[in-house]
């Protein structure tokens, strides 16, 4: 219970005695900021599945870029649009439903990278778990401009297509009569997953980076009605998720980016279990949806 005992030496002097640990905390925050208004659109849209094939999408082009000496995170982002242009072309020309497009390359591309990274020397093994599981404790400043640069692209991509994104949520149709262009607007919000995919597989890893683009939004969406709201909600909840996240690995000795995607969750059960004893409480059910 020193976290309420001695709570300067808990919560503060870990950042104000390490300066890896202030990166840390600027790396998840970034991450946090770049899923959490892009995530906000996958839980309202209901494409989870998508986000969780997304996440594993990359990974080919990590491992490609690994082994060759390439750069990862461009060897991401290029198997992230890829996988993207993959899932508009099958969705175009094919009849089968979304998720079927959406599985058929999930299970391509993880086979792929499963392929590339069994194919090769052992002693990558310990480097790629980086990209598995996250070295948020590792990051330089040139990773926190690469998330900078990301984040401002997510949040800039949002407030541009806010309109055609709120409408097509919730009336594609409608989209489409008002000449918002939804299947622009769909390639764009992809891209930006994408994006923010990438930016944030370096910090949480690869394999645990769903946790934050789902979890925030979807607790935020249990509290908050509006669009905007639930954004900026997502956002302190990651944040607060990062910064407990953290300071239990620092304190214990836990794996960081597992800790900080656990608390996440943790998060979202607390409150989901919140909101369901208040609903019980006061004789009332939630109301499915949500208001611009």
């Amino acid at each position: 219970m020193e976290f309420l005992t001695n709570p300067i030496d808990w919560w503060l002097d870990p950042f104000v005695d390490n300066s890896f640990m202030r990166s840390a905390l600027w790396a998840a925050l970034l991450a946090v900021l770049a899923t959490s208004v892009v995530g906000t659109w996958v839980v309202l849209r209901g494409m989870t599945f998508l986000g969780d094939a997304l996440a594993h999408g990359v990974l080919p082009g990590i491992a490609i870029a690994f082994i060759v000496g390439g750069n990862t995170t461009l060897g991401a982002l290029v198997a992230a649009l890829v996988m993207v242009g993959g899932i508009n072309v099958i969705r175009t020309y094919s009849p089968l439903p979304d998720d079927t497009a959406i599985g058929v390359l999930f299970v391509g591309f993880l086979a792929l990278a499963v392929v590339i990274m069994s194919s090769d020397s052992p002693s990558y093994v310990g480097d790629l778990n980086d990209f598995l599981f996250g070295s948020i404790t590792g990051v330089d400043d040139g990773d926190l401009v690469r998330q900078a640069v990301a984040a401002a692209i997510s949040v800039g991509g949002v407030v541009v297509f806010y309109r055609a994104f709120l409408v097509m949520t919730f009336d594609e149709t409608q989209a489409q009569l008002l000449g918002l262009r939804p299947r622009l607007a769909n390639a764009v919000l992809l891209v930006l997953l994408a994006v923010s995919i990438v930016a944030s597989f370096e910090v949480v890893g690869n394999l645990l980076v769903f946790a934050f683009l789902v979890a925030p939004p979807a607790t935020a969406a249990l509290l908050v009605r509006r669009v905007p709201l639930i954004m900026v909600t997502a956002v302190f909840l990651g944040a607060l998720s990062s910064v407990i996240g953290i300071l239990i690995s620092y304190h214990y000795g836990a794996a960081a980016g597992a800790s900080m995607a656990l608390c996440a969750v943790v998060v979202f059960v607390l409150v989901l279990l919140g909101t369901t004893l208040v609903d019980a409480a006061t004789g009332r059910g939630r109301l499915a949806g949500s208001a611009a």
